[in-house]
C-alpha cells in the first residue's frame, strides 16, 4: 500500500462547484452571504458557496454537523483567498481552506474525550482519537450534513425547518452529502447533535449506509454543553447537575454507544483499518 503523510491525507474535490466560483473567491470581500457566492434560495432557506467539497477517500471516521456557519465559512474562503492569490492549485486551496474549520481547540478536547471514553479509540486500535486530529488525520474526515452553508433569514440554520422534511434541504443532502456516504462506504459516522444524527437515521432507512455504521448520542461538544459533557465522562455526579440536564437520556445514550462499539463486527472493523 502506497504511504502517506499523516498531516495531509490524500484527497479529492467532491463538486465543481469550487472552480465555478473561484473568481468570486478570489476578490472575496469578507461577507460569506456574498450574492457572488449564492448558490440557491428557496423562500426564507438561502445557501451559499464555501470551500468545504473535498472527501478524504481514507477516512474511516466521519464527524458529521449541520452545516458550516458563518464564521467557519468566513474563514474557509479567506483561506482560499489566500491561497489563490499565492497561485496554489484549486486542490491545495481547497483543502488548506476545510482545514481551517476542523473544530477549535475546546470542540476538539471535548470530543476526544467523549470518544475516548465510549471506547472508539481501543476499536481503532489508537492510544486516543486526539490522532485522529494528528498522526491518523488520514482517517478522519469532517463533514456536514448540508456541505455548504445554509441560512435561514440570513441567520445560521439550526435544524428549522426539518432537514429531513424540507424538499428544498432534502435535494441539497442527496446532492451534495449522499455523494459522501458512496465514497466511504465502509466509514463509522459520528454526528454531533440531534439533527444530523435524524438525518442519519433516515438515510440508514432509506439504505444509504447501515444502522451499524452509526454513532449517535453524544452531546455536542461546544461549550455550551459543558455539564453535559462532564457528566457523560463521569467528571461530575449526578446530584450535582442542574434541572436542565437529564442524566437519564445521558447515561442511556453512553451505554448504547459503548455497545454499539463493542458491536462494530470484525469484518466491519477490518474495512476501518485497512
Amino acid at each position: 500500500m502506497k504511504q502517506t503523510d499523516p498531516k495531509q491525507p490524500a484527497c479529492r474535490i467532491a463538486s465543481a462547484l469550487f472552480t465555478r466560483y473561484a473568481d468570486a473567491i478570489r476578490h472575496y470581500d469578507g461577507d460569506p452571504l456574498s450574492p457572488s457566492l449564492h448558490i440557491a434560495s428557496d423562500g426564507p432557506l438561502s445557501v451559499f458557496y464555501a470551500p468545504f467539497d473535498v472527501v478524504n477517500p481514507e477516512a474511516r471516521v466521519v464527524l458529521l454537523g449541520i452545516t458550516p456557519g458563518k464564521s467557519q465559512a468566513n474563514r474557509a474562503l479567506i483561506e482560499a483567498r489566500a491561497q489563490l492569490q499565492r497561485g496554489a492549485s484549486p486542490f491545495a486551496a481547497i483543502r488548506a481552506a476545510k482545514s481551517t474549520g476542523a473544530f477549535a481547540a475546546g470542540m476538539r478536547k471535548n470530543l476526544v474525550a467523549m470518544l475516548d471514553h465510549i471506547g472508539l479509540a481501543q476499536r481503532l486500535e489508537l492510544p486516543s482519537c486526539a490522532e485522529l486530529f494528528d498522526k491518523s488525520a488520514h482517517l478522519l474526515q469532517t463533514a456536514s450534513a448540508l456541505p455548504f452553508p445554509v441560512f435561514h433569514q440570513g441567520e445560521n440554520y439550526n435544524g428549522n425547518p426539518d432537514l429531513t422534511r424540507s424538499p428544498f434541504l432534502r435535494t441539497m443532502v442527496l446532492e451534495h452529502f449522499v455523494p459522501l456516504l458512496a465514497a466511504l462506504p465502509n466509514a463509522i459516522y459520528v454526528p454531533l447533535g440531534p439533527v444530523p444524527g435524524k438525518l442519519l437515521q433516515w438515510l440508514s432507512l432509506e439504505g444509504r449506509l447501515t444502522a451499524s455504521q452509526i454513532l449517535a448520542g453524544l452531546p455536542h461538544p461546544s461549550g455550551a454543553n459543558a455539564e453535559r459533557i462532564a457528566y457523560f465522562l463521569g467528571a461530575k455526579p449526578r446530584h450535582a447537575l442542574s434541572a436542565k440536564t437529564d442524566p437519564d437520556k445521558l447515561d442511556q445514550a453512553l451505554a448504547q454507544l459503548r455497545n454499539r462499539v463493542i458491536q462494530i463486527d470484525s469484518g466491519q472493523l477490518k474495512n476501518l483499518l485497512r
